[in-house]
């Protein structure tokens, strides 16, 4: 009788072990999931900030750029009017045309940006609730910049002027972070 009641003993005691182990680990379990998920909230609260950044870098980026070429692309389209006509020298044509150059490199460094700004927010889970928002200002960054290659400078400000207010809503809709 006294060995039936020792085993009973050691099988009750493994028995309680064994659930107070179990309830351990998942006490443990539930705390490490909370853990996860206060990471996340913070690695999204980070990503939100961050993609709002990356925003108004590209809305001071875009709006200078347009302030400058807004001064030049009128004296660039003029030149080219007068090369076509044989009003002006070689020298001034040749300037004329290190200028257009310049300009579509600055346009395709834009274009660039915007589709790095773009696929960050389709790719960041943070930022995707604000993807439809921003969905095409890469594509209009495109436009511009063949609006530049093909020489039509103004026409290339005013996408850019498009992308700008793309962008300027695109802050609005997201949290302050």
């Amino acid at each position: 009788m006294k060995k039936i009641l020792n085993t009973r003993v050691v099988v009750i005691s493994l028995f309680a072990f064994a659930l107070v182990l179990t309830s351990v680990i998942d006490v443990s379990a539930q705390r490490s999931s909370r853990a996860r998920r206060a990471a996340a909230a913070a690695k999204n609260k980070a990503d939100l900030k961050k993609g709002a950044e990356d925003v108004a870098i590209q809305i001071k980026n875009i709006t200078k750029f347009v302030f400058v070429l807004g001064g030049v692309a009128n004296g660039i389209e003029e030149i080219d009017k007068d090369v076509r006509e044989g009003k002006v020298s070689g020298e001034i044509a040749r300037k004329n045309e290190e200028f257009k150059s310049n300009v579509r490199a600055s346009v395709s460094g834009i274009t660039t940006a915007l589709i790095k700004l773009e696929n960050d927010f389709r790719t960041k889970p943070a930022l995707r609730k604000y993807l439809l928002d921003i969905e095409g200002v890469a594509a209009r960054g495109r436009i511009a910049e063949d609006f530049s290659g093909r020489g039509r400078f103004t026409d290339s400000g005013k996408e850019l002027l498009m992308v700008v207010e793309r962008l300027a809503d695109v802050l609005v809709a997201m949290p302050s972070v």
